[in-house]
């Protein structure tokens, strides 16, 4: 009986993927192992949403090989898929426009499945919970809302009250710290799931770059097909991490104008 009143739940992930590692896919199983134990949540699926080209960090190739990496690489998983959506917006889209958009395609869906059957037998359970959207991150996101001119307030606030966090835990980084910091996170603490990874892996994009520019092997640290395909396209050297070099990050760019803007409101 109980696991028919579970709210299903669509996990999200936005972030660079360049490349897309075996630690970003780690976090969707430790994130669904945590939902599923909560007794509350039944995930159904998961969405790795890359990062426009717009979004100006350093050393960032281009969203098609991002894209193509990251759907390689979730070949082996039955429940993750890639979204290119936000991939294929001109500029940088904030996180929470992200999420809004993804939440309302899963709600639409959800409306017409469930319309669908209670056209047929109407024996559909009315009362089921509606499905719920949340972001999967690593640790160090939290850190990310202390930063001067990143995050606007309000969608701060959006992003943990109307849809909420999954944070794994990397590390010596301590995600329970930034909760009792911020006074948003604190506020919503119900809404923001805080998970221990024990099984340690402390690979990271950055690194995994690094090792490429030297000619290092990455075995093991990425997916054989991704390793493949960034042999076959050379796609990180010491050329391509200079893209993007001196350039402000679009979202500090963008928030800056929205503040100004509001000011003079």
């Amino acid at each position: 009986m109980m696991a028919t009143c579970r709210i299903p739940l669509v996990l999200l992930a936005c972030g660079s993927f360049n490349p897309i590692t075996n630690q970003h896919m780690r976090l969707f199983e430790l994130a669904r192992d945590h939902m599923h134990y909560t007794g509350q949540f039944e995930v159904v699926g998961g969405i790795v949403s890359p990062v426009s080209d717009g979004y100006g960090k350093q050393g960032l190739v281009q969203a098609k090989h991002r894209i193509f990496m990251a759907k390689l690489a979730l070949q082996s998983s039955n429940w993750v898929t890639v979204d290119e959506w936000e991939s294929q917006q001109p500029d940088w889209t904030e996180t929470v426009v992200t999420m809004r958009y993804h939440y309302s395609r899963i709600l639409k869906e959800y409306e017409q499945r469930t319309g669908a059957h209670r056209g047929g037998h109407g024996n559909i359970n009315i009362s089921a919970p509606p499905p719920q959207l949340k972001l999967v991150c690593g640790a160090d996101f939290l850190s990310t809302f202390k930063i001067p001119g990143l995050w606007l307030d309000d969608h701060v606030e959006e992003l943990v009250s109307r849809f909420g966090l999954v944070c794994i835990s990397r590390g010596s980084l301590q995600p329970e710290r930034a909760v009792h910091e911020s006074d948003t996170l604190h506020r919503h603490r119900q809404n923001v799931f805080l998970v221990r990874e024990w099984v340690r892996n402390e690979s990271s994009a950055t690194e995994i770059r690094r090792a490429l520019r030297r000619g290092q092997s990455v075995k093991y640290l990425i997916p054989d097909s991704v390793m493949e395909y960034i042999q076959q396209h050379n796609l990180y050297t010491q050329d391509s991490e200079r893209r993007n070099e001196g350039t402000a990050l679009r979202p500090l760019i963008k928030q800056a104008h929205q503040h100004i803007n509001s000011l003079n409101d």
